[in-house]
Parts: structure tokens; C-alpha cells; sequence
């Protein structure tokens, strides 16, 4: 079977990279995916996949970080210029950019389901003739929207696996789900898909990525270290006044947004575990002769394990609310994404470092790095765990031309074969995988 599924990997492996640098030409970011999610969407129908989108596949009420309505808008206008199919943009409208594809055997056997990111980055991309998409012209065409992390080449590895899937379906037994995740970055659109129960059913789940440190031919499949993480908004409302003429009658929301933000980097880190806080944005005022009645500014604060990040949120809250009633300001606080903290289970580590030995282009495999950042693909992870189920977050290597988050980052696309060979063994062989659900016997 390896050879079969390397076979059909290797047919459409330029249909593969086409794919990917398209999506790299046609960036979007979290929640304006509307092109993005549009092709997947068409494509997946067209394999003979079950395919489920819009609200039906991510919850209003738990997305955080979604863009203004007229944002929203704007950019969907804009994906339909960029040729997304409008049938499908339309089931898109208000930001519900996630899709899901489900292929069902009709056979018994477990439901295993892989998760891929589609969103780009808020970040311009370099335009120089050294960065290899501007050289051979797929480089970013939207401003200020860039795939930095590698996100292309997921969404690329998820069509792959459809495809592949799709063509051995009548050898393979139980459910396959395809889930293609919109706003990662920022840790914003994972738990609404949660809440909307797009994983209730599932036995298998693997989360994906491509780089960090790991080399073409390495795979990381087990314990990322991911920090959970809440990210917020705070705005202060004051009221404004003359500085020279009626100093106290205004009040600053300029001094309240510094004095917290100074005593946000001062909290005590936690004993049980590392611990972060940042304040990466503050905005506030207008000139130099008026009491700024407006502060904006942007927080992070991150924790080993849950119980520590939450334990650096509440001093957080703490901080920002004493600030406020120290200058008599009014404050507001918007969760715009959130992650838990997560480890894999041992056995499906296990599992796929045994499928991962069959593929002749990966040379190393590792059961665990610490990585140090957050995801939200830990939603849906602690999600399936919860439910009996087994879970984890896996890394194909890749050699990069500049680190993850820069204007300048490029990806050898020979990984996205390698991630396509990987995942489609491992949903051949789950039927011989059993979890603790007990919802289907492999005997059988």
C-alpha cells in the first residue's frame, strides 16, 4: 500500500505545488478566507467528499478576533475578484471561513480526522528578487497579508490527503474528516469549531505544521510544548480637557493605559512553571495640549499549563482594573484569542512514528520537542482526549529561507509530499488503531 499511496502522491505532486503557491500568491488572514476556503470547498465536493461549511461548522458565539463587519466585506469582495467561486463565498458571508470534508467508508472503523490552517499572517511580504516567490512570481498580492508560517503548504498537504483518500476509498474502513481550520493565528477560530462539534466523533485527531527547527526529513510527532495563552484588548475611555486652561477636569486614560502597562511586566512569574506577559501595543491621545480621554492597548499573557496562564490573567485583570479606577477612566477588555496548554497521546505518537518509518524521505523522528509558542489546534486535542478519544500534534522539517513570522520566510516544498505520504498511511492503517472510545471493533 505504501507504494500505492506514494504513487498517487507523486502524480499529483505538481498539482500539489500549484496549489500551494497559489494560496501563497492569494494570501488571506483569519476570518477572510474567503478564496482560500472557497477552492477547498469545491474541491473537496468534487473528490466525493460530504462537504460542510459556513455556521454549520464554526460557532458565532466562541470566534474571537473577527475583523469589523465592513472588513468583512471588503475582502469579500475582494476574494471574489481574485476568482473564489461565488456559490461557495456566499455560504462564507460574515467571516464563517472553515470547511470540512468528510469521507465515509461505510465500512466499521474509526472516525480519524486531520486538522490544516488556512489563514496567512497580518504582515507584508518582502518584494526583493532574493525572496524566491517575488523571484518566480507568486508572492503575496494583498497587502499586508502574508503566509509567514507555512499555512499554504498545510492547506496544500489537506487537499493532497483528500485527493489520495479519495481515490483508495474502497480500501479503507471508517470516517476520514478533513478539517480546514480558518484565524489560527492570533489562536482565534479552533474552539468555535469545538463548540460547533466538528470533533465530537472523532477517535484519531492530528493537528499538523511544517518547519520550526526541524530539517526536510525530520518529524516531530508527539509534545510541542505549546503554552496556553489568553490575548486581549483593552480600551480606556476618559474625558477629555484643556491641559493648560482645566487640567482636573479631564480624565487620562493615557496615564491609566501606561501605569498598567509598566505594572503588567511587573507580575511575579509562577513557581510551578514558565510564565509570559507582553503588552506588544499601545495607542492613545491626540496632542499635546489635551487630556488623552483614549487608550488602546494590545496584551498577551501565556502560562506552561492552563492553571498558570489563567493564574497570569486574573493578576492581569487585576492590574488594568486598578489602573482604571486610579484615573477614573472607564475600561473595556476583549478576549481576541485564546489556547490551552495540551500534551499528545503516547499511544498515537506511537502510531504515527511507526507509519512515518515506511517513508523513505524521512530520516529522523522525534517523540517530542519543546517548541515554547501557543496553538489552538490544543482545543481540539483536549477536546478529543476528553471524549476518550487520542490526539496529537505533529511536525514535518523543512528547510526554511528565514524564520517563521518574517517577511522573508519560504518553505522547500519537497515537505508537502513527504506530510501527504505520512498522513494517508496513517488513515489507511487506523482501522488497526483502537482508543479508548470503544466506539467500533477493528476485530470486526
Amino acid at each position: 500500500m505504501i507504494e500505492h499511496l506514494s504513487k498517487l502522491t507523486e502524480n499529483i505532486y505538481q498539482s500539489l505545488i500549484k496549489w500551494r503557491r497559489d494560496f501563497h500568491k492569494h494570501a488571506e488572514s483569519g476570518w477572510v478566507e474567503f478564496r482560500t476556503a472557497s477552492i477547498v470547498a469545491s474541491k473537496l465536493l468534487s473528490w466525493g467528499y460530504e462537504v460542510h461549511v459556513g455556521r454549520d461548522v464554526i460557532n458565532e458565539d466562541d470566534r474571537m478576533g473577527v475583523p469589523k463587519t465592513e472588513v468583512l466585506e471588503q475582502e469579500k469582495k475582494r476574494a471574489l475578484s481574485q476568482g473564489a467561486d461565488p456559490e461557495w463565498v456566499e455560504q462564507f458571508s460574515g467571516g464563517f471561513t472553515g470547511v470540512v470534508g468528510i469521507l465515509d467508508t461505510g465500512l466499521p472503523g474509526p472516525t480519524i480526522a486531520f486538522r490544516v490552517d488556512m489563514d496567512a499572517l497580518d504582515i507584508q511580504e518582502a518584494l526583493s528578487n532574493e525572496h524566491r516567490p517575488t523571484k518566480e512570481g507568486f508572492s503575496s498580492i494583498n497587502a499586508n497579508m502574508m503566509h509567514a508560517c507555512g499555512h499554504d503548504a498545510h492547506t496544500s498537504i489537506g487537499l493532497g490527503v483528500a485527493y489520495v483518500l479519495s481515490q483508495i476509498k474502497d480500501q479503507l474502513k471508517g470516517i476520514i474528516k478533513l478539517i480546514f481550520q480558518p484565524a489560527e493565528e492570533g489562536v482565534r477560530g479552533a474552539k468555535s469549531m469545538v463548540t460547533a462539534g466538528v470533533v465530537d466523533d472523532v477517535d484519531i485527531f492530528i493537528a499538523i505544521h511544517v518547519g520550526f527547527e526541524a530539517e526536510l526529513g525530520e518529524l516531530i510527532c508527539g509534545d510541542l510544548g505549546f503554552m496556553a495563552t489568553t490575548k486581549f484588548d483593552v480600551t480606556y475611555t476618559g474625558e477629555a480637557s484643556h491641559a493648560g486652561a482645566r487640567p482636573e477636569q479631564g480624565k487620562n486614560a493615557l496615564l491609566a493605559a501606561a501605569t498598567a502597562a509598566l505594572n503588567l511586566h511587573a507580575i511575579s512569574r509562577h513557581s510551578e512553571g514558565y510564565s509570559r506577559v507582553n503588552v506588544g501595543f499601545l495607542q492613545a491621545g491626540n496632542g499635546r495640549n489635551i487630556i488623552p480621554n483614549q487608550a488602546i492597548f494590545k496584551v498577551e499573557v501565556r502560562g506552561e499549563t492552563t492553571s498558570i496562564n489563567d493564574f497570569m490573567y486574573q493578576k492581569a485583570l487585576q492590574i488594568i482594573q486598578s489602573a482604571a479606577d486610579m484615573y477614573e477612566v472607564e475600561v473595556n477588555i476583549d478576549i481576541v484569542g485564546a489556547a490551552k496548554s495540551v500534551e499528545s497521546s503516547e499511544e498515537l505518537i506511537s502510531f504515527i512514528s511507526q507509519q512515518a518509518k515506511h517513508i523513505n524521505e524521512i530520516h529522523t523522528i522525534q517523540d517530542s520537542y519543546k517548541l515554547g509558542g501557543s496553538e489552538d489546534a490544543t482545543y481540539m486535542i483536549s477536546h478529543v482526549k476528553e471524549r476518550g478519544g487520542h490526539a496529537a500534534y505533529i511536525v514535518f522539517g523543512t528547510t526554511l529561507s528565514a524564520g517563521h513570522h518574517n517577511e522573508q520566510f519560504d518553505i522547500d516544498e519537497n515537505v508537502i509530499p513527504i506530510a501527504v505520504k505520512t498522513l494517508t498511511l496513517c488513515a489507511y492503517n487506523a482501522v488497526s488503531y483502537n482508543t479508548n472510545r470503544m466506539i467500533y471493533n477493528p476485530q470486526c
